[in-house]
């Protein structure tokens, strides 16, 4: 009996090694699969400076406009490599869970490491935008302007989403760039609350998400955000995760909602 048992344990353990790495495979294939859909690239100013960046762009019959999504990490993805980016959000923003709602742009740049797409404290209760953009967001605007400018874009249809450091980056662009955003998704992030800056973007539709328990950045951030657009005629969705800490962001962008909503925002003609 005991022989016999050692063997069916033994023929478990295999089967067990055997399924593993088949699924591994599967993930393996299905990872180069989704992350080849992103062009790697590299944008270099006029300065000189550069800037990583993935592209994608979705194959649409000739004469037809796409909406465009900017996508900005958080702190850990910086780098210099162009991969670490895809580590959030970039699987879900190819996926059919956004392209066949809306075949849709997306662009993901990489800040590099030591840089912020807002040189602000991310600790701070508050803070003040700063006068000139990050250097990196500066040339992350000098991207999506070459995009809009060759491909066929739609130019009412400019979207702005990004996570944690990303949701910083999210909220300054809607302060320095009003005009030109149809909607914005900043999350587990934080913006200037003065009246005097949120005033630039209250027309703007804006979904905001943080978690109820994030420690790296406070929720009192976003709740001051959505706050201080509500006191001047502004009119944001706010989505707080009760219990849930800084990853505030798996759940936001495999949310199919979000994209109905996103979707339907376009700017005035």
């Amino acid at each position: 009996m005991p022989f016999r048992f050692g063997l069916v344990a033994l023929a478990f353990a295999v089967g067990m090694v055997v399924a593993w790495g088949s699924t591994a495979r599967v993930n393996a294939q299905d990872d180069q699969a989704w992350q080849e859909k992103y062009e790697t690239l590299v944008y270099e100013a006029e300065n000189g400076e550069k800037l990583n960046y993935r592209w994608y762009m979705p194959e649409v019959p000739e004469g037809t406009e796409v909406p465009i999504i900017l996508f900005l990490h958080g702190a850990g993805e910086r780098g210099d490599d162009n991969q670490r980016t895809l580590v959030h959000a970039a699987k879900d923003l190819v996926s059919p869970l956004v392209q066949e709602r809306q075949a849709c742009a997306v662009l993901i740049p990489q800040c590099p490491e030591g840089k912020r797409w807002v040189e602000v404290p991310w600790s701070d209760d508050q803070h003040e935008t700063p006068s000139e953009p990050s250097g990196p967001m500066r040339l992350v605007v000098e991207v999506v302007k070459q995009y809009v400018e060759n491909e066929p874009i739609d130019e009412r249809r400019i979207y702005v989403t990004g996570l944690s450091m990303g949701g910083f980056g999210t909220w300054d662009l809607l302060a320095r760039y009003p005009e030109y955003i149809a909607a914005a998704i900043p999350v587990c992030g934080g913006g200037d609350s003065r009246e005097e800056v949120v005033k630039r973007f209250a027309d703007t539709p804006i979904w905001v998400f943080h978690g109820g328990a994030d420690n790296v950045v406070k929720p009192e951030r976003s709740r001051a955000m959505v706050e201080a657009l509500k006191a001047v005629g502004g009119e944001p969705k706010y989505t707080e995760y009760p219990g849930v800490g800084h990853d505030s962001w798996t759940q936001t962008y495999s949310n199919g909602d979000l994209y109905d909503w996103l979707f339907a925002q376009r700017l005035p003609e």
